[in-house]
């Protein structure tokens, strides 16, 4: 009894060393957001403020449009999110439910397509907008994100565990593959779909590279190309540059300790065990 309650209690340790290393950063970067720019380049470093300057967030907003950027990357993830979904659901359906001619051959493509890393056709992509005229535009910045084969995969895996024959009954009794899907696969599936819609809408809020590439004016660019506003020739102001990265990072926090266990439920899909 005592090895265990002695392996329990280092697990405890360990867990707990772990949770630190994984939350100070976030701590350090919403307490240097109020610091001020000593404070966040002195040696050793300062952990806490000797006075919060407030004022710091308000210099972020006249600094910089961050207004602008937080409409642009609420705006483009929404729209990747609420697109890419819709998109995935039906390719996922169509994949476990429908049988058509060449349907191996096209779930092999498409898993062919899945291991391409992205890096090695976001050029491809940039001269294809650039051709059809979208730089500096909302259409260019969502148009290669408006579908995702790996969500559709996480989906079809998901509705795979749903069994065949409540389809094979909806048709019996007349349903339409509109009504099916909007009707009972949906409602047994939000779990999932939440999960999907979540990942997605993080994934656009975290896009970097992609706008950097086909925006070059203020007006345009999100909330992670908006840091490097506060970094100039004669250095960076490292104290708005963390009350800006707080700024940004907080509504997504937000979203994950309100939604937490739903997401754990679409990962683990407990929703549709029984």
């Amino acid at each position: 009894m005592k090895r265990i309650r002695l392996g329990v209690l280092f697990s405890y340790i360990i867990l707990f060393i772990f949770a630190i290393i994984t939350v100070f950063p976030f701590i350090y970067m919403i307490l240097g957001g109020l610091m001020s720019f000593q404070e966040t380049t002195s040696i050793p470093p300062t952990l806490v403020p000797h006075h919060f300057e407030w004022s710091n967030y308000a210099k972020v907003f006249a600094r910089a449009p961050f207004g602008r950027y937080f409409f642009n990357t609420v705006l483009t993830a929404s729209v990747t999110t609420i697109v890419s979904l819709f998109n995935s659901l039906l390719g996922a359906f169509a994949m476990v439910n429908l049988r058509f001619k060449g349907k191996g051959l096209i779930q092999m493509v498409l898993l062919s397509l899945l291991m391409v890393p992205g890096e090695a056709i976001i050029f491809t992509n940039y001269n294809t907008i650039a051709h059809m005229g979208l730089l500096n535009t909302y259409v260019g910045l969502v148009l290669p994100f408006l579908t995702s084969i790996f969500y559709m995969y996480y989906l079809q895996s998901y509705f795979g565990s749903i069994s065949d024959t409540i389809y094979k009954a909806a048709m019996i009794d007349g349903a339409s593959d509109w009504d099916y899907i909007w009707k009972i696969l949906v409602p047994m599936s939000k779990g999932g779909l939440f999960t999907v819609g979540l990942l997605s809408f993080i994934s656009g809020w975290n896009s970097f590279l992609w706008p950097l590439l086909v925006t070059n004016e203020d007006t345009m660019r999100l909330l992670n190309n908006g840091l490097s506003a506060f970094a100039s020739d004669a250095g960076s102001e490292t104290q708005l540059q963390l009350a800006a990265a707080t700024l940004t990072v907080l509504p997504i926090l937000i979203l994950y300790l309100i939604f937490r266990k739903q997401i754990i439920k679409g990962v683990v899909r407990n929703d549709l065990k029984g």
